[in-house]
Formats: structure tokens, C-alpha cells, sequence
């Protein structure tokens, strides 16, 4: 999930046979396996994809899982704040015999595209293209293709199970299950309230957040939507500035960049996803699904995100759907104390460990 407002103004195979040592504290595993790296691209090859593919040391035919990032370009690794999450996870899964694929984002590495032009639903084409080039292998078992997603990549992945038939199961980490709209909202105003901002600024804050969501969103289709946030905007700043005056505050240091945010809330990515409806998606979904949340995450809401899961899942009659809240972790799935954003680099480990083992034990259990 990306921060905005105020908060933040064919084929190419290289192999080699390396040991899983653990990438995360406390798992010591190990098993070798193989790994690839390789290249293919989309039907119309207007987008290639360079990526890892890691393979248990065995002749028959794997499990394997496709990564999915969440917002934000990112490496192959899922690397944030300096934490290779998505290496992490493959590595761990390699050693319970399950095979995985990772790629760059578009426009990152080794992958062509343009990021910023592309939207969540692109971002589920991309993953249906990964899963067509994964059935062409002779070592990918085709009946057992999974999707782990994290963050908006949650919605990535329910909109790719929704439209094909070839995904076997998801596994959520902290991905979005709540409609774009109320994201970005509780999003914000989770971040405004544990900012240093003084209570009149988190006030002020609150306000131009909620009216700059609420007019993107009536206007997320329309061509006047840049004219519509500037107009609102500044009848806001007028009706401010006499709050300023009231309040004698001196040396006025609140600042929104409706620039900013107008290029961004223009920009086709957040028009698709202010109007993002998760359930038109979950609601068709009939593959088993795990969901986890970490319960210090203040990027996506643990308990209001894993209900949706439940809740639009059981729409579409699916009974094989576990959610799960893990204690103490944050939104990169790792221990943390004050669980902001800001603490991230700070933090040792890559993943829990017993978020590993959950996933690991969940996809094993799973697997045909």
C-alpha cells in the first residue's frame, strides 16, 4: 500500500545447485536446490519479465508458488527497507519441496514496462502470463500453481484467481481485502494519528485527506478530476486559513502538496484503485485461500481485512479458507515495538520464522 497526502508528499536459464541456510533468525533448515534465472514475456511481447525461479533438488514435478509485490516498485527479492521478504519465503519453501518464481516489478531490473502507466488489474495480467510460462516447463507440476501476495498485491492475486482457471490456491500476507476507498482513508488516518503532528494539524490533516478521497473517488472516471481536486482544495484552503487566524498559531508549519497529489490521484493506478471492489473478485474465488495478518500492521487494518476475506470468500460457497492474525508483527511480517514505518530499517530479521512455518505447513497441507 502506497502512503499519499499529507503523510507522505523465448527463455533464457542460468543454473546453479546452492544451500538453503536460512534467511530469517531461528530457521535452520536445509536442503539444496536449484536456481534459475529466467526471462520470458507476454503474448503480444509488449512486456518481458526477468526473474528467479527456485527448484527443489528432484527430478519430478513441483508444487510452485508465483510472488506477488505489493504497492510500489520492487525488486525480485520483495526487497523494503532492506528486507528481502519474497527471498526469504522462497528459500524457506524450497526446503519444504515447493518451488517458486519471482519477478522484478515492471520497469525494475530486469523487466521491461512502465510502472507508473500500469494499474492493480495490469498487475494480474503479468501474473497470468508467469503462470502460462510456468505450465510450459516439464518440471512445474501445472495442477499445483499458487499465488502469495502481499499488500496490494492481495488484490492482485484475487483478481488473477478470479479470471483463470489455473490457479490451485492464495496465500495472503496482510493483502488488501477491503474496496480501495476505505483503504486509503483508514490508511491515512491511522498514519495522521500516530504522527508527531500536533492535535490541531491531525485535525487539519484528517479533513483534506477526507475531502481530496472523497473527490477522487466520484471523479475517478472523469477528465475533470484534476480541475475537481484543485477547486475543492482550495475552497478548503480559504476556510483554513480564518482556522489558522482563530487559533493564532504562529509559524504555521502544515504543508499539503496538492500538486502532489493531484499528479498522483490522476495517474491511472490510483484511479483504478480508489475504485478498487474486492468482493467483485473474492466472490468467485473457490480455491482454498490463507490469509494472514500481523496485528501491529498499520498499513492494512488486521481485523477488518481478514473478515473481508471471510466474508466475500463465503460468497462463493468456498469452505477452505483459513485467516489467521499473527501477534507482535508489523506489515513486513516482523516483530517490531513501535511499528511504524519509520522503524522498519532498524529491524533485524528478513520474515518471521512463524510466519514461514504457518505458510509452509499451510501450502504442504495443500498441495496435490
Amino acid at each position: 500500500m502506497r502512503m499519499t497526502a499529507i503523510v507522505a508528499a523465448v527463455l533464457f536459464l542460468v543454473a546453479t545447485n546452492i544451500p538453503y541456510v536460512g534467511w530469517a533468525k531461528g530457521v535452520t533448515d536445509s536442503l539444496s536446490y536449484k536456481t534459475e534465472d529466467v526471462h520470458f514475456c507476454n503474448a503480444d511481447s509488449s512486456i518481458c519479465f526477468g526473474g528467479t525461479l527456485l527448484l527443489p533438488d528432484s527430478t519430478r514435478k513441483n508444487p510452485v508458488v508465483i510472488f506477488v509485490s505489493g504497492t510500489g516498485k520492487q525488486d525480485r527479492d520483495g526487497t523494503m527497507a532492506g528486507h528481502k521478504m519474497f527471498k526469504t519465503i522462497a528459500g524457506y519453501l524450497a526446503s519444504r519441496g515447493i518451488a517458486s518464481l519471482r519477478t522484478d516489478d515492471r520497469g525494475v531490473g530486469e523487466t521491461s514496462g512502465d510502472y507508473a502507466k500500469s494499474t492493480t488489474a495490469d498487475f494480474a495480467d503479468d501474473v497470468i502470463t508467469a503462470i502460462a510460462y510456468l505450465k510450459s516447463r516439464a518440471d512445474i507440476d501445472p495442477q499445483n500453481i499458487g499465488l502469495i501476495g502481499h499488500s496490494e498485491g492481495g488484490a492482485v492475486i484475487s483478481i488473477a484467481a478470479a479470471k483463470s482457471n489455473d490457479v490451485a490456491f492464495l496465500v495472503s500476507l496482510a493483502g488488501l481485502a477491503t474496496n480501495g476507498f476505505e483503504a486509503l482513508k483508514k490508511q491515512n488516518e491511522v498514519l495522521v494519528e500516530k504522527s508527531d503532528l500536533p492535535d490541531y494539524d491531525k485535525k487539519r490533516a484528517g479533513e483534506i485527506n477526507t475531502l481530496m478521497f472523497e473527490t477522487a473517488y466520484r471523479y475517478a472516471y472523469s477528465d475533470s478530476l484534476g480541475q475537481k481536486l484543485n477547486e475543492n482544495y482550495e475552497r478548503w484552503k480559504k476556510k483554513d486559513d480564518e482556522y489558522v487566524k482563530r487559533l493564532n498559531i504562529q509559524n504555521d508549519h502544515f504543508r499539503f502538496s496538492i500538486y502532489g497529489y493531484t499528479k498522483e490521484a490522476t495517474s491511472p493506478w490510483y484511479r483504478y484503485f480508489i475504485r478498487y471492489q474486492p468482493d467483485k473478485f473474492l466472490s468467485k474465488v473457490r480455491i482454498p485461500v490463507l490469509a494472514l495478518n500481523g496485528d501491529k500492521d498499520i498499513m492494512v487494518d488486521c481485523k477488518e481485512n481478514l473478515a473481508h476475506w471471510k466474508r466475500y470468500l463465503q460468497k462463493a460457497g468456498n469452505k477452505d479458507v483459513t485467516v489467521m492474525v499473527l501477534p507482535g508483527l508489523n506489515h513486513l511480517f516482523l516483530p517490531c515495538k513501535t511499528c511504524t514505518q519509520e522503524e522498519y530499517s532498524h529491524l533485524k530479521e528478513h520474515f518471521s520464522p512463524k510466519a514461514l512455518q504457518t505458510i509452509g505447513d499451510w501450502i504442504v497441507s495443500h498441495v496435490q
